[in-house]
């Protein structure tokens, strides 16, 4: 059974005890050597099923290995924990959470909660977010969880720090608020579970035992929390097998910290290392396009993927005048390939640094008929109707979530207003009590007067709700919330376009929590409201992504990892836009560079079979048109590796008047990346000499630092100067826009 597995994945495979780090480059079968790992546990080695646990980062990762596990081991694979680090932790909590002081079904907040609670935060302390942004807040509290750093430890470390104070106070009030309405969010789920095996012998001993052989994958993801998590876990059996690629760190920004695998066998010193190099994904052109880029970076452990699959087609490099010939080369060459019968649209996958990259794709795509699909867009859950729905079944499962029962007591329209709203806030607040326990106790507010009967009738549907809850199924229990709602209903006499899109999100959700009733009464699970708006709350974008639908992707290079297609057109490869202008300049601008770096390394090796990579001379970002040089990564892939032209100059044609209206009608906007006259009128320019600067000053711009002005010429309403900074390379931009001084 073990003859279809490579020397080095058989060596993974048959090292079970002691701590096991196994490098796996792009495409070298990882999941493979963990699937046949554990049935190698089951089988040859008599390890109890109940006592393996897999854990990583998406549930469609999950979701593959728990699949591939059940046909490798068959009876007894059900037992086998295999989940997300989230989804683990949940399990966990919902079990033992009392221990730590909430109750065992609290409420998960996504992003959407998150900032409705920091902005009652800010209101109530009475910080102006005009200045201080509520996203600003929630990084930096995101940042202490990943940390492990509790309020307090966050406060200790403020000393002296001003703006870190004002964070630390708000840390302290957003924990407080969590607790109060028994809500945890997504960084407190990993937090309080660490939290509760520091807090309680009993339970970690549980675990220990449960878990006496852990596998962890895309473990160079791994946040501070993440890791103590694994290493508390491990610490008493040490079987702790950890999978994962350095090259592939690329989510510093989430709090990923690489030298968790850097650093592996300093915090586990008897550890093994075993290196998957044979890669079985892209051709050997690709990646050897791979290992010329990935070998700059200085942080990385020594590896170089190869293959069996041959050479493979040459690397298409295509340079283009401006971004919106960039656009129009890839959406006529995809169509190409597909009427050609080389490929599906699905095969087919764009791939940029940045989401606002994805405009002038999608005008193209509408114009041109391509069937498209952009993931990383508005998640289902978060939508209007879908929240809606969502926040009453919160609202009947755990009536402590004030966020939840505050945006759902008007809706619909129930004519209670806000000064209504405020005074229950306000007596709930006084009495350090529930929001809804306060709308229960309406009619002792003597502050609401007539008020507090409009209150009486939503405080009644609610307990009558949350008496069906304890017999109905969740989806009838939703079916029956809209029916006496009147959700529906109201959206059917709006008789809109928007209002059937959105009933049909409505419908999605009901089939959803069928689906859901549907896999509990297959695994012989009770199918709960908590563990329905558990298994909402932790799905991502990428669980979205339905391969059997015929459409091109466009997805961000951090939304691609773990993913794979026939054709890849890398878009953008310009210093400035990817490497982006904030890593080159950044204080530790080395290690900036170095994630970079990995971001093309995954971008690269998501091709199978061939791989296009596209930039521009000219781009037009924020009003300004800047020229950038190729960037730095394509220079660094072997030159007999490319194919392609470096476009001529030559004058750039506008799209048709009927097309370019067409694509304006539907995205209201002018395109992106298209030459464009700014919007505000300046005047008529006088002398060029009222600038305060001429042809070869050297000038200072706010955000490109100095540079030397190259050409001035009058552009109609103002001048256009040409600035050849010495770090981003030349920029034309307009006067007015630019205020450069003269240095």
């Amino acid at each position: 059974m073990y003859e279809k597995l490579n020397n080095m994945q058989k060596e993974a495979v048959f090292q079970t005890e002691g701590p096991v780090l196994i490098l796996a480059g792009a495409g070298s079968g990882k999941t493979r050597v963990l699937t046949y790992r554990t049935g190698y546990l089951i089988e040859e080695k008599g390890v109890n099923p109940y006592n393996i646990m897999a854990i990583t980062f998406t549930n469609k990762a999950a979701g593959e290995m728990r699949e591939r596990i059940s046909e490798q081991v068959g009876y007894g694979a059900e037992s086998i924990w295999v989940s997300t680090f989230h989804s683990t932790c949940v399990r966990i909590l919902r079990r033992h959470i009392d221990r730590l002081g909430f109750d065992n079904n609290f409420t998960i907040y996504d992003s959407d909660d998150q900032k409705t609670l920091m902005k009652d935060i800010c209101k109530r302390l009475e910080i102006d977010t005009k200045i201080y942004k509520e996203r600003t807040f929630l990084n930096a509290i995101s940042s202490a969880k990943d940390e492990l750093m509790d309020p307090v430890a966050f406060e200790l470390s403020a000393v002296g720090d001003y703006n870190r104070q004002r964070q630390a106070k708000v840390y302290r009030e957003y924990q407080a608020a969590l607790k109060k309405n028994n809500a945890l969010d997504f960084d407190d789920l990993i937090m309080k579970t660490v939290e509760l095996f520091r807090a309680d012998a009993e339970v970690l001993d549980y675990y220990q035992e449960r878990f006496r052989y852990i596998m962890v994958d895309e473990y160079q993801d791994t946040n501070t929390a993440q890791f103590e998590l694994i290493r508390t876990l491990a610490s008493k059996y040490q079987n702790l097998c950890v999978v994962g690629d350095d090259d592939q760190s690329i989510y510093k920004f989430r709090g990923a910290n690489i030298y968790n695998i850097l650093n592996f066998e300093k915090h586990f010193p008897n550890a093994r290392v075993i290196k998957l190099e044979q890669n079985y994904r892209s051709t050997q052109t690709i990646l050897d396009a791979a290992n010329g880029v990935i070998k700059n970076n200085e942080g990385r452990k020594e590896k170089a993927l190869w293959t069996e699959n041959g050479t493979g087609d040459k690397i298409d490099f295509e340079q283009f005048d401006t971004a919106y010939e960039e656009a129009d080369y890839i959406a006529k060459d995809i169509r190409k390939k597909v009427e050609a019968g080389d490929y599906q649209y699905k095969d087919c996958a764009i791939l940029y640094r940045t989401n606002a990259q994805s405009r002038l794709f999608e005008e193209r795509f509408v114009i041109s008929g391509i069937p498209y699909k952009i993931v990383g867009g508005v998640n289902f859950y978060a939508r209007k109707e879908i929240k809606d729905l969502l926040c009453y079944l919160k609202t009947i499962d755990n009536a402590r979530d004030d966020l939840a029962v505050r945006r759902i007591i008007n809706v619909p329209k129930r004519g209670i207003g806000a000064t209504t709203l405020n005074r229950v806030q306000e007596y709930a607040d006084a009495h350090d009590i529930s929001f809804y326990n306060a709308l229960r106790g309406a009619e002792e507010i003597t502050t609401l007067g007539r008020a507090a009967s409009k209150i009486k009738p939503f405080v009644m549907f609610i307990q009558s709700m949350r008496s069906k809850a304890e017999i109905l199924g969740v989806s009838e229990l939703l079916r029956d919330i809209i029916e006496q709602t009147g959700y529906v209903t109201e959206l059917e006499a709006e008789d809109t376009e928007e209002a059937k899109a959105r009933i049909e999100n409505i419908d999605e959700l009901i089939s959803k929590a069928a689906a859901y009733e549907d896999v509990c009464e297959e695994n012989g699970e009770p199918a709960s409201l908590s563990g329905f708006l558990e298994e909402v709350a932790l799905v991502a974008d990428i669980d979205s992504l339905d391969e059997d639908q015929d459409y091109v992707i466009l997805m961000t290079l951090h939304s691609a990892k773990g993913l794979e297609f026939p054709q890849v057109y890398l878009a953008g490869m310009e210093d400035g836009l990817f490497p982006s202008y904030m890593s080159i300049v950044a204080d530790d601008a080395a290690a900036e560079l170095e994630e970079e770096r990995r971001l093309a390394y995954v971008g690269i090796t998501r091709a199978k079979q061939n791989l296009a990579i596209t930039c521009a001379k000219q781009r037009m970002v924020r009003g300004e048109t800047q020229y950038n040089k190729v960037s730095r990564f394509v220079k660094e892939i072997p030159r007999e590796l490319l194919s392609g032209a470096v476009r001529k100059e030559k004058e750039h044609k506008e799209p048709k008047a009927a097309t370019y209206q067409q694509a304006k009608q539907i995205f209201r906007a002018k395109p992106y990346g298209m030459p464009q006259k700014p919007e505000k009128s300046f005047g008529t320019p006088g002398n060029p000499a009222s600038l305060g600067y001429q042809e070869g000053d050297r000038v200072r711009h706010m955000k490109f630092g100095e540079g030397t002005v190259q050409n001035i010429v009058q552009g109609g309403r103002d001048y256009e100067v040409t600035v050849d900074f010495d770090k981003v390379g030349v920029k034309k931009m307009f006067a007015s826009f630019a205020k450069l001084k003269k240095v």
